[in-house]
């Protein structure tokens, strides 16, 4: 526990530092360093955050009752409002919602909150230390929640009985005498250190070192090397020293700049049998871009043992390298009557979900005046508040395969695997996908939106083959099911067709009309906004053309892709989605 003891030191004496994240699986005393900080800081409130904390409660409000109490507005104070001036402590912040964390981030950014709502327009000091922490089983914080801490600690295990027994007697008896003195002293070095942080020294040359190394691991921004120096000269400070060491430089590598690696060092350096690279033209101010190699940034023996050690471990259990490569993630929101609750706004009650307290609250201004005339409570129509929603908008992936001719069961393969591939991801990303074959005189549904992979087993293992090929049809289809898709909140809807687009049957046309049917019910699918990709799995040498002209029709996109696996193929549709 010396490294996370040391971290929660540092936040006490630093508090530009803002904040300190504890990282481990349960059981490795992340709760009880929290509540260590109470003990460093006797004169310092905390404040707990709750999970379930809503926006009311984290910005504060309207103090109903007191409000219809007295007749006049009383404000109520929030979470971080009360906060200020304290220490914060959150508990599992990777469960944080996403409202939550992007103003308790803002609030890290700006030391104040302002609160714009139920008629109010005030600011709201928030400065505070954060005291956070996390169990990388249950998943990752915000990034960004993470870049606004300066100290980020990766929890040793407590597998020894020795070191879980005395987990044990410091929870059965916080009191014991040798806790004491413990905290005691450490209060004292605290008190030292505070008075002498102000004087100490950093050089030029540690900063660049903590610069280059940042460049090296990869590190993204600025605010770390911000962070990284504040750090090595509280170290200093607590060591009871004037200038900054080695030592105090490799603990702020450890605290700051390694849990925010998003590559090894190593892979800056080119392979020994690799022809050099070209030279580049110099940058007209003469500043050198290129990115350092490890050996030239002189680091001790213990800082290039960490990186050899718990570099790839860090980059494991760090969002930072992940938010760094990740192209999908959320497609968006969307309204409705379902979701998240995110404002309530004048309207009519007709289908729509009333907000009594936001209703109370427009009309509890007025109440000294009506209760004049009626004694009673007194609510108008235009005092009514209704609920508005916003819930995460996944897309929609048709995918409508040409059962038709002799390509017909390879194609079904690849629609198959392409659609296990998208399922796979369904649920992070809210998204649902639906199968359609056509073939002979129509199109059918194999496998309506959803995000079940057994579904999809089912649809697919006997699908008859051969046949015409009625892409009008098809197209119709497609215009039914993206409609019901619409009314249900999917704005993102990607069509994705594998055929080779030669169409042989019309819908109420002869043969030598099919084509001009089939562009006018095109020309309808494009105006409709849905977004499709064209894929031609036929094996020739000679491109009928046929693909090409169908996706122009569409309005969307053409691949030609004779050897195609379903991977490329599920690719193909999530770029479809991502560039839409």
């Amino acid at each position: 526990m010396d490294t996370p003891r040391l971290a929660l030191l540092m936040l006490a004496l630093e508090p530009r530092l803002r904040g300190c994240v504890f990282v481990g699986p349960p059981g490795s005393g992340k709760s009880a360093l929290m509540q260590g900080l109470a003990d460093l800081l006797p004169g310092v409130h905390q404040v707990v955050l709750p999970l379930g904390c809503d926006q009311e409660a984290l910005l504060g409000g309207l103090d109903l009752e007191a409000t219809l109490q007295h007749g006049t507005r009383v404000i109520r104070a929030g979470v971080l409002g009360r906060a200020d001036g304290g220490v914060l402590l959150v508990d599992a912040c990777n469960l944080l919602t996403e409202g939550t964390a992007n103003t308790l981030l803002g609030a890290l950014e700006e030391g104040e909150l302002r609160i714009e709502r139920d008629g109010i327009s005030r600011r709201v000091p928030a400065r505070f230390r954060l005291v956070g922490s996390y169990d990388p089983a249950e998943g990752q914080p915000r990034a960004h929640l993470l870049d606004r801490m300066g100290l980020i600690v990766r929890m040793p295990e407590a597998a020894s009985s020795e070191a879980r027994l005395s987990i044990v007697d410091r929870h059965l008896n916080p009191t014991h005498r040798a806790w004491q003195d413990e905290i005691e002293m450490l209060r004292g070095v605290l008190e030292l250190a505070r008075a002498s942080l102000d004087a100490v020294e950093i050089t030029s040359a540690q900063q660049e070192e903590l610069c280059a190394t940042a460049i090296a691991l990869g590190v993204q921004g600025h605010r770390a090397d911000l962070f990284a120096s504040l750090a090595a000269r509280a170290s200093a400070a607590l060591a009871l020293r004037d200038h900054v060491q080695r030592e105090d430089v490799e603990i702020a590598v450890r605290l700051v700049l390694l849990p925010r690696a998003t590559r090894h060092p190593e892979q800056n350096t080119p392979p020994t049998d690799s022809p050099p690279p070209p030279q580049e033209r110099p940058e007209p101010n003469g500043a050198d871009t290129s990115t350092p190699e490890i050996d030239s940034l002189e680091m001790a023996e213990e800082i290039l043992e960490a990186l050899d050690t718990e570099l790839p471990a860090v980059l494991d259990a760090m969002p930072f390298s992940r938010s760094r490569r990740s192209r999908a993630g959320s497609r968006g929101s969307t309204a409705g009557t379902r979701g998240r609750h995110v404002a309530s706004v004048p309207g009519s009650l007709k289908g729509q979900r009333i907000d009594v307290i936001a209703t109370l609250r427009a009309a509890a201004p007025w109440q000294r005046i009506r209760t004049r005339r009626h004694g009673n409570l007194t609510l108008r129509t235009d005092d009514i508040r209704i609920k508005r929603y916003k819930s995460k908008a996944g897309a929609l992936f048709i995918f409508a395969v040409d059962a038709s001719g002799s390509m017909a069961l390879n194609r079904m393969r690849q629609a198959k695997g392409a659609v296990h591939s998208l399922l796979a991801q369904a649920y992070v990303n809210r998204d649902k996908v639906a199968l359609m074959s056509f073939r002979a005189q129509s199109a059918e549904l194999l496998l309506p939106p959803t995000s079940s992979v057994e579904l999809l087993r089912r649809a697919v293992d006997q699908i008859p083959t051969g046949g015409g090929t009625p892409l009008a049809a098809t197209l119709l289809l497609t215009l039914e099911v993206a409609e019901q898709a619409k009314r249900k909140g999917y704005c993102n809807i990607v069509l994705v067709m594998l055929t080779d687009g030669r169409a042989n049957v019309g819908l109420r046309t002869e043969r030598a009309g099919v084509d001009d049917e089939l562009q006018r019910i095109a020309a309808t699918v494009a105006a409709q906004g849905l977004k499709t990709l064209l894929i031609d799995t036929q094996r020739s040498f000679v491109s009928h053309g046929a693909g090409q002209k169908l996706a122009r029709w569409l309005g969307g996109e053409y691949l030609y892709m004779p050897s195609a696996g379903s991977a490329a193929i599920a690719q193909a549709a999530r770029t479809a989605v991502a560039t839409s």
